[in-house]
């Protein structure tokens, strides 16, 4: 399932765009079903390449009603695309287990504006599943620095700063790290996952010199899961833990807040970069920018993260095995 997100930004363009590519690629077995406005879809249904390869896959294109030029219509467009796909996985016998969503950028603004304030997608989606728990996961399969694949799931997500070191509770720590270690077990097929927790602190506070959130709240919890058998390190400086990513000793890094993880993952990887949640009943996937209102009809609007995005999900969705090829250095130790 894919969703066009607002009807003002670049979403339907790039959705164009990637799956017009993804369609030169055998996938046997997977189906495209896109959701958006009907005069977006109209605009995407002639752009969509019909000289596909064989084994491509087939594309159903459904409306959710017309948008009507307003901030509130935009939201309402974005939302009801949504609800229909996770509708549509429910409704698809096993789907919520083999189907994926996704979807396009929103403006949180034009959710506001149509009832729904909620600080994005990602939050929308737990609540709208009543999932017990969500994750935010950044993830690219290479990066400007080389082949190794890098993966930040962020802690907390969308929060003013100040509000970060009350919500970063041990509670909420283990379950992000539980979430993140059984989804590269599952998803990502990978046996025995490295996870790397990043401090809060300058230098992970040097031994209580500048905090005590390392001590009092992330070293309990990296204990607690190593007793579970999992294999988390940490907590490890903000400045030397994401090199450990790249070199391939980690697998993953567990970020205290946004941009701390953010900041890294779109300087290395912007353009190629998708957004997954982890912790809903099936796997959605995102392009890792927003509406880009600017790029809007100008023809610089990259598709790429779309299509990383589709490709994602289609690989971990089951519609293709996902690569169980490592390629990292040796890990024993940080």
């Amino acid at each position: 399932m894919i969703t066009l997100g607002d009807p003002r930004g670049v979403g339907p363009e790039v959705a164009a765009a990637a799956i017009g590519e993804l369609r030169r690629e055998p996938k046997p077995g997977l189906m495209l079903t896109v959701l958006g406005d009907e005069a977006s879809l109209d605009i995407l249904s002639p752009r969509l390449d019909q000289a596909a390869v064989d084994g491509a896959p087939p594309v159903t294109l459904e409306s959710v009603g017309t948008f009507d030029g307003s901030l509130a219509s935009a939201g309402r467009i974005s939302l009801a695309a949504i609800r229909r796909g996770v509708e549509l996985l429910a409704d698809d016998d096993g789907g919520q287990a083999s189907g994926a969503l996704v979807t396009g950028p929103v403006h949180k603004p034009a959710l506001h504006a149509a009832g729904v304030p909620t600080p994005g997608q990602t939050e929308f989606l737990g609540r709208l599943t009543e999932a017990p728990a969500v994750g935010m996961l950044m993830h690219a399969r290479t990066t400007r620095l080389g082949p190794t694949p890098l993966r930040i799931l962020l802690a907390t997500t969308h929060l003013p700063l100040r509000d970060v070191p009350a919500r970063l509770t041990r509670e909420l720590l283990a379950t992000q790290v539980r979430l993140l270690d059984d989804s590269l077990r599952r998803r990502w097929r990978l046996d025995s996952p490295v996870v790397g927790l990043c401090g809060l602190n300058p230098h992970a506070s040097d031994e209580g010199l500048f905090g005590d959130e390392e001590a009092r709240i992330m070293t309990p919890v990296v204990e607690t899961l190593q007793a579970e058998g999992r294999r988390i390190r940490g907590p490890l400086p903000a400045d030397t833990i994401f090199g450990h990513a790249l070199d391939g000793r980690l697998d993953a890094v567990v970020a205290p807040y946004h941009d701390v993880g953010m900041a890294v993952f779109k300087t290395l990887s912007f353009g190629r970069g998708v957004n997954v949640t982890l912790g809903l009943p099936f796997l959605r996937t995102s392009p890792d920018h927003g509406t880009a209102f600017d790029l809007v009809g100008t023809g610089r609007a990259d598709p790429g993260s779309m299509l990383e995005a589709l490709r994602l999900a289609a690989d971990l969705a089951g519609a293709r095995a996902p690569d169980r090829v490592r390629t990292e250095a040796p890990r024993d130790q940080l």
